[in-house]
């Protein structure tokens, strides 16, 4: 009789068991935030500061890790300083050359062509018209530095995706091209 009583509570407490459980209804949670946390826009009104986004944004005068700013100015009497008084710190060594020439294939050669013809593959393809050929061009190692951070006519800049030193190194390497093309 014990025995049978036994197996009677046991199917009786796997059968309470399994009718608990529903695929339609969601399980309890017990720390509801650690699963389900309130998102924050990134600068966002927020009630957690008095003046709004203040404490959000940068201080002015500061300037991100790794981010050193251009003196120079963005227009063209800032351009022809750079052209006339601008010099790579740099040292037009090969491996400087090498990873300048690897940046200018990555971001300059679509456009300006793998030689600096100005035939890339944009030309080509008439997306972008009238880059001239570096032989054309009176430019110098500042003057170049400061179009690829600045950028000028229809190319724009790409000082946020070359840190100081790259923009260098492809500075020289496009030197190197316009000493080529004008052997």
């Amino acid at each position: 009789m014990m025995k049978s009583l036994v197996k009677i509570i046991a199917v009786a407490g796997i059968m309470v068991a399994a009718s608990c459980k529903t695929d339609t209804a969601p399980n309890y949670q017990f720390f509801p935030n650690m699963y389900q946390s309130v998102g924050y826009e990134t600068y966002s009104e927020s009630d957690a500061f008095n003046n709004g986004v203040e404490a959000q944004t940068p201080v002015d005068g500061t300037i991100k890790r790794g981010w050193m700013p251009f003196e120079v100015e963005n227009t063209e009497a800032g351009r022809l300083f750079a052209k006339d008084s601008l010099v790579s710190p740099l040292q037009p060594t090969e491996a400087n050359l090498a990873n300048g020439k690897e940046l200018f294939g990555v971001y300059c050669a679509v456009c300006h062509g793998a030689k600096g013809k100005g035939d890339g593959n944009l030309v080509k393809r008439e997306k972008f018209l009238g880059v001239p050929s570096y032989a054309d061009r009176d430019i110098t190692t500042g003057s170049i530095y400061h179009t690829v951070y600045y950028g000028l006519n229809s190319m724009g800049s790409h000082a946020g995706q070359l840190n100081e030193n790259e923009r260098w190194q492809v500075s020289m390497y496009v030197s190197k091209l316009k000493a080529d093309l004008t052997k």
